[in-house]
């Protein structure tokens, strides 16, 4: 029988760590059990998970995700779990002498982390102390731990939201004014050409192209207005379409007439002959994200609703059943027209329709009729903020950054395709910041094994290292100011969200021509090879809401904008160059040296080298298309990083320097299609696995093209 002594001083331990627990959990929960919810019990936190080693999550007793912690909190409410379980199974066991164990330390002595000593951890806490402090770790720096709701947390937040409320939309109003005065010369000058009979367009470098376009639309929206009247069927087909080899009635639309500039991918889908259906994906932390899918409406049927939904936080879940949802009909299965599955990701403050808006020279219109399976990734957030649990108030549903969006949005995007297609890979398409987050979270430390599902990867306007565009004015001025005064500035919600108010509300060509001007100042973008009867439409997808959180980490004082690199601190950056000084030194001196001796210097630099690689052998193919003229990222930088072979196990099967292109270029030029286009298609399907090769259809024009040794 056990002592009664050592009976209560059983007890009294197991109370002790349960009360522990119960703080601890608390003030990781969804709400605090203060307030009077019948909710409370079910959010209430009961365990950190861990999607990687450094990437916490919070899961609540309903089996509902809270977003990024401390990893020292997700530690110590992890710890406090497994000693009140412990002790529990201890006290079952007769004749257990609770004294003076390592159980009993750990209670009665310090824990994993003096929380007495940071301030920043405590939920109650004056938010401006908890945040990361200035000098964290230099290239994601820890995350603030906000708390559940609770008067003092409400006051300070509405704090933020009035002083970012002031001082961001100040920020918008010089920017907006800086573009103005920055227009002025080129009105002038416009006024002056015009002046003398000319026509300014005149210079630009697709000007007969644009013209003829303008009249294929004009033709195009009388003939629309025309057909509705007589009330016949749509079946026009686009000179486009005729020249590309299509059928006159393979893509019919089903919209046309002029353009109401609406930010709805599904309408321009119609208007070039697919359509486009919405699924919501939930992400490992909770967020729920848009996935759209373009599909030829004479081939697919789409989803039901129910079936579009999302479907909880596990992502590639073992043993699942087959869900492909590919309404293809049964002949064309039989007769091996499945369509090989690619998913595309947008850039920073952009959506998916950024490849949408150009009609049929969209890169993903153009990938869709040339034979493949197009999905549309969306990043957290987006236009419509949402959350399994949290609402758009709560700072907690702005608490990430891009390593949140690398190693919990991509992996459940790509989750959520190969489910619906049946496939084990798929091919991967990104453009800027989308590039980022995929280059973080195939990262040995991230998420490698995420390289498996993919078989290969374009990066468009690859954004690993800084262009010269970050020492502008403005952009430096976010980087000296402190992160408590970032914060102030532009909150803990949001970034700037009036953004998105003003496209709710401004007419669409107004809003088209504003949104123009305005990035075109803050990134040193022209519209010189777009098409410019199309301009207005580009900027109907852009911006999007993004988290504060987020846009410190581009632009804030201790990452990107500092470090000039997503993977690298600035140290390292200068070592490197000193290394390739030093390589271009004994190229240059290779005449003069030993053939053999060189050779065996080279092979242990670059074993060297390899050891401080981004990648492991996980990794899928790269290629890339590097804009020439692109002063945001240095594409050229990561290139030669490649091409010293400083990354042993990434094969580059395709690289292309287009030295006239700017940073949307890849995207919107008018010849896009000719020069990335066409070229990603054929990338795409001869790094298709043997396998599926032969069960899918072959893309348009790469009947010819062989699959890449290796």
């Amino acid at each position: 029988m056990l002592n009664p002594i050592n009976m209560a001083a059983a007890a009294s331990l197991k109370a002790s760590a349960a009360i522990k627990f119960t703080r601890q959990a608390e003030k990781l929960s969804f709400q605090a059990h203060d307030i009077d919810d019948e909710r409370t019990y079910d959010t209430t936190a009961v365990e950190a998970r861990f999607i990687t080693p450094l990437d916490p999550v919070i899961e609540t007793a309903n089996g509902g995700r809270l977003p990024a912690v401390p990893l020292e909190e997700a530690l110590e409410l992890n710890k406090l779990r497994d000693e009140v379980d412990g002790l529990a199974a201890k006290a079952k066991r007769p004749g257990h002498e609770p004294g003076k164990t390592g159980h009993e330390e750990s209670l009665d002595g310090a824990s994993l982390t003096d929380h007495a000593s940071v301030q920043s951890t405590h939920p109650e806490a004056v938010l401006r102390t908890a945040i990361p402090p200035s000098r964290t770790h230099p290239l994601f720096p820890e995350l603030p731990l906000y708390g559940p709701p609770s008067l003092m947390r409400d006051l300070q937040c509405f704090f933020f939201r009035c002083t970012s409320a002031v001082l961001s939309l100040a920020f918008l109003g010089v920017i907006v004014l800086g573009s103005a005065f920055t227009t002025i010369p080129l009105m002038f000058r416009h006024i002056g050409i015009r002046l003398t009979l000319r026509d300014p367009d005149a210079r630009r470098p697709f000007y007969e192209e644009e013209k003829r376009r303008k009249k294929i639309r004009k033709d195009e929206e009388r003939a629309w207005k025309r057909q509705r009247r007589r009330g016949g069927d749509i079946s026009k087909a686009k000179d486009e379409n005729e020249e590309e080899g299509h059928s006159a009635d393979e893509y019919e639309p089903t919209e046309g007439g002029k353009d109401p500039l609406v930010c709805d991918v599904g309408y321009y889908a119609r208007r070039v002959g697919l359509d486009m259906e919405e699924y919501k994906v939930q992400t490992e932390d909770g967020y729920i994200i848009d996935l759209w899918h373009l599909y030829n409406p004479k081939e697919y049927i789409p989803a039901s609703a129910c079936h579009r939904k999302q479907r909880g936080p596990i992502i590639f879940p073992k043993n699942e059943d087959n869900r492909s949802s590919s309404r293809t009909s049964d002949a064309s299965q039989r007769s091996g027209k499945r369509k090989y599955p690619i998913l595309l990701v947008h850039g920073l403050l952009q959506s998916a329709g950024a490849y949408c808006a150009n009609d049929d020279d969209s890169l993903a219109f153009f990938l869709a009729k040339s034979g493949y399976d197009v999905w549309l990734g969306n990043n957290r957030c987006g236009f419509k903020p949402q959350h399994s649990l949290l609402a758009y108030k709560d700072p907690r549903m702005w608490n990430w950054n891009i390593r949140q969006m690398g190693v919990m949005d991509l992996p459940a995007l790509l989750s959520r395709v190969l489910s619906e297609t049946d496939f084990e890979k798929l091919g991967l398409v990104c453009h800027s910041q989308g590039t980022t987050e995929t280059f973080v979270a195939l990262a040995k430390e991230q998420r490698p094994d995420l390289g498996n599902k993919i078989s290969v990867f374009c990066a468009l306007a690859p954004a690993v290292y800084a262009g010269p565009l970050i020492g502008k004015m403005y952009l430096k001025f976010m980087r000296i100011i402190s992160p408590g005064m970032f914060r102030v500035m532009f909150g803990i919600h949001a970034f700037i969200p009036f953004m998105m108010t003003m496209h709710s509300w401004l007419p669409g060509k107004l809003y088209g021509a504003l949104g123009y001007r305005v990035f075109s100042f803050l990134f040193n973008w022209t519209d010189d090879r777009w098409d410019q009867g199309l301009r207005d439409r580009l900027f109907q997808f852009a911006p999007v809401y993004v988290s504060a959180e987020s846009m410190r980490w581009w632009l804030g004082r201790e990452c990107f904008a500092t470090q000039k690199c997503i993977l690298a601190t600035r140290e390292e950056g200068k070592h490197e160059d000193e290394e390739d000084e030093e390589e271009d030194y004994y190229v240059h001196s290779a005449e003069q040296s030993s053939e053999h001796m060189l050779h065996t210097a080279g092979n242990t630099e670059h074993q060297r080298r390899g050891r401080r690689a981004w990648y492991d052998d996980q990794v899928p193919p790269f290629a890339l298309w590097v804009a020439g003229s692109d002063a945001l990222v240095d594409g050229r930088r990561l290139l030669r990083r490649f091409e010293r072979r400083r990354e042993p196990h990434v094969r580059v099967v395709y690289s292309k320097i287009i030295e006239e292109y700017e940073h949307l270029d890849v995207l919107w030029a008018m010849d896009s299609v000719d020069k990335v286009g066409k070229e990603v298609r054929e990338v795409l399907w001869k790094t298709v696995p043997e396998e599926y090769r032969e069960i899918c259809k072959v893309p348009r024009d790469c009947e010819c093209v062989q699959a890449w040794e290796g």
